[in-house]
């Protein structure tokens, strides 16, 4: 069993200046490269530190305080409740786990990048945040859970949805209904950094999965996707865009229920009948979805469970699980009113 005396040796510092960065002494004085190559060193070889059995607390639970890192302000989550579910998801769910959200932080303040995650003892992540520059600003531990992204490799615990199933599964409901002149609108999602804005775009497996299933029909025409902003005025320009081009086609996947509410207000304004003359099928079931007139089709996505079950992830790495797990919650087609069978 590795001990602070065989950090020490091998950071090439004192067992003094080891004990206190483990326990976070603010009075210490030491680089960040120090710091990091301690923290490093101590995962590197396993190490738990011994707890005596005199000590007063020990039959009290202990207590995890941890971080939750969100890519949204609570004007997007206004906008769209299923980020909203994401993260009470978490909430809920961290008091019968022991864990105490010491801090809800949010991507793109400067404050992350000096040092506010590293007196936490993990971390969720909701949303697409960049995995390497998270791991140089928070090098204390693996304790990190992402929710709704899954980052490059295999080092992290994640929680996703099956968003290519459900795709899979909308576009062989549409086209045994007879559509085949189907178009996509969906949003853009960017990967971002600790205390900035995007770094570069990811491609949504939604639009990949519609692509490669179109053109493996034969069926694909680039003018058929569309992407702009994401919420209900994004689905509004979006389908107002589509309107205009002339030629609607038969059905629409659109990428989330809000987005969904903007192409309704389009169609309506522009006198086109749903289902009658396009279907519309989109994503998320967020409450709205089946008080729109007609009632929307979608997918209903487990977001409340994803942000449970991130909290159930942190809870077992918190107890010395090593190995990172990948957690993918299925979905579920909502069949309502706004989808028909394609007149001929």
């Amino acid at each position: 069993m590795a001990t602070i005396k065989d950090i020490a040796e091998l950071a090439d510092v004192s067992t003094a200046t080891v004990s206190r960065i483990l326990s976070n002494d603010p009075s210490l004085s030491v680089s960040n490269d120090t710091r990091k190559r301690v923290m490093e060193i101590v995962n590197d070889l396993n190490y738990k530190p011994t707890r005596k059995k005199s000590e007063k607390f020990d039959r009290w639970p202990e207590t995890h305080h941890i971080g939750l890192l969100l890519t949204n302000t609570e004007e997007d989550e206004v906008n769209d409740p299923y980020f909203m579910s994401l993260r009470m998801g978490v909430e809920r769910t961290c008091e019968q786990y022991g864990m105490n959200i010491a801090s809800v932080l949010t991507v793109g303040n400067r404050d992350l990048s000096g040092g506010a995650l590293r007196s936490l003892d993990g971390l969720i992540v909701i949303g697409t945040v960049d995995s390497k520059e998270l791991k140089d600003n928070y090098y204390e531990n693996n304790n990190i859970v992402f929710v709704d992204y899954a980052p490059p490799g295999n080092e992290f615990d994640v929680v996703i949805s099956d968003l290519e199933t459900a795709t899979y599964q909308i576009l062989e409901h549409l086209f045994e209904l007879g559509h085949q002149n189907i178009s996509y609108l969906g949003g853009r999602i960017f990967v971002k950094g600790i205390d900035k804005g995007g770094i570069y775009e990811k491609e949504d497996v939604r639009k990949s999965i519609f692509e490669n299933v179109m053109k493996e029909k034969g069926l694909y025409k680039h003018e058929n996707v569309l992407i702009g902003e994401w919420g209900p005025n994004g689905g509004y320009m979006l389908m107002k865009e589509l309107i205009n081009k002339g030629q609607l086609p038969s059905a629409v996947v659109v990428a989330s229920d809000p987005m969904a509410l903007g192409a309704f207000r389009a169609l309506h304004e522009a006198g086109v009948k749903v289902p009658e003359e396009v279907s519309i099928f989109s994503f998320d079931n967020i409450d709205a979805a089946a008080y729109l007139n007609p009632a929307l089709s979608t997918v209903k996505i487990h977001s409340f469970e994803m942000g449970k079950t991130a909290v159930k992830l942190l809870s077992d790495r918190l107890k010395g699980r090593d190995l990172p797990l990948k957690v993918v919650l299925p979905t579920e087609l909502v069949f309502r009113e706004s989808v028909s069978r394609k007149k001929d």
